[in-house]
């Protein structure tokens, strides 16, 4: 370093670092975003190194910015223990991607626990059905079907999950039976728009050997295909923890026509045992196990 480090500049680095942009920062610290800007310029200047890329959406750490985030942050929570804080007390913005059926049917009501521990924390969750960039800090971590390749990251097992085909009571009364597989044959789907399957694991119709003119509700969204289903449109393959939030639809073929797939926990390796994202992996993975102890994720088939 050139020049000795003012503390103040590191606040305003974890800012940025965990906001994103200057301005997410500079709402936090209760500034404006020239004043953000400043304080980063000269943490760059003191340190000799440039610790953000700046693109069009917004600030992305460098490598020897990822390095310092660590540092700062392990100074961070000594200071809370020093202090007597050390259960939670996170704050700024933290940014979550998962799949919708993962974010929309089981994240999202459990945010109140990470809020409740860390009440100056705002959370951010993305369920975009697209990849989310962990290099490019456009979230913190990642619930993905899928482990990326590479050194960069570090990916665990988060859970697995079942799924049935289901039908409302209503389309079943008004169709003909379904006793085998074979019975499907000329009934209606719902599933995902095939050109944007960004997943092979997403194609769930085409493993079970369902053909796509079958599929005659398309759509990019898990819960637009729920409500088709619960309507009595069509039949649908959903994963049994989404399926069973809407009272009334049911397994058709349970033991024939299943699958189950795996939801992966992905952070970056360089930022895996931060302070922050330990607490929050943690935090997400009680809820996890909570739920695998009900059977929510893999119902008996």
């Amino acid at each position: 370093m050139k020049n000795s480090v003012d503390w103040r500049d590191l606040q305003y680095f974890l800012a940025v670092a965990r906001g994103g942009s200057l301005s997410v920062a500079a709402r936090a610290m209760g500034v404006d975003h020239a004043t953000v800007g400043r304080r980063i310029r000269s943490l760059e200047a003191s340190t000799d190194a440039t610790l953000f890329e700046r693109h069009l959406r917004g600030y992305a750490l460098t490598r020897q910015g990822e390095q310092l985030l660590a540092t700062v942050e392990a100074m961070e929570h000594e200071a809370r223990r020093v202090t007597g804080r050390t259960e939670g007390g996170f704050s700024g913005t933290v940014r979550i991607s998962a799949l919708e059926g993962f974010g929309n049917f089981f994240l999202a009501s459990r945010m109140g626990m990470l809020l409740a521990a860390n009440p100056e924390l705002t959370v951010e969750m993305v369920t975009i059905q697209q990849i989310v960039s962990l290099s490019r800090r456009q979230a913190d971590l990642a619930v993905t079907l899928t482990p990326p390749t590479g050194e960069r990251y570090l990916a665990e097992e988060l859970t697995d999950y079942r799924l049935f085909v289901y039908g409302s009571p209503a389309y079943l009364a008004a169709h003909s039976p379904i006793h085998t597989p074979d019975d499907l044959t000329g009934h209606a789907f719902a599933g995902y728009v095939e050109e944007l399957l960004f997943s092979p694991a997403l194609d769930y119709l085409g493993e079970l050997g369902i053909p796509r003119r079958a599929v005659r509700i398309q759509n990019s969204s898990i819960q637009a295909q729920k409500a088709a289903v619960a309507s009595g449109l069509c039949l649908g393959v959903l994963p049994a923890f989404v399926a069973e939030s809407e009272p009334g639809l049911v397994r058709i073929l349970p033991r024939e026509m299943s699958l189950s797939r795996t939801y992966w926990l992905v952070t970056r390796r360089d930022q895996a045992r931060t302070s922050r994202i330990l607490h929050l992996c943690n935090l997400l993975k009680r809820s996890v196990e909570k739920a695998e102890a009900r059977s929510a994720f893999m119902p008996p088939v």
